[in-house]
């Protein structure tokens, strides 16, 4: 996956703990979670907005 393996994921790894810190950690895996889950559950559910078109009016026609 995207040539990923576990020496480069660690790598990052340590480096979003020394930008973030160990206490951040918890929050941010929440948040990340949390915004996984509402986009899977955004991609079920139908779409709520109505596509269907509309009959087209046709513009009054003046007379001379």
């Amino acid at each position: 996956m995207f040539g990923l393996g576990m020496p480069e994921l660690l790598v990052i790894l340590v480096i979003i703990l020394i930008i973030f810190g160990a206490g951040k950690l918890p929050e941010i895996g929440s948040a990340l979670g949390r915004g996984i889950k509402n986009f899977k559950k955004a991609n079920r559910e139908p779409d709520e907005i109505d596509v269907t078109p509309t009959a087209e009016k046709k513009p009054d026609e003046k007379k001379p």
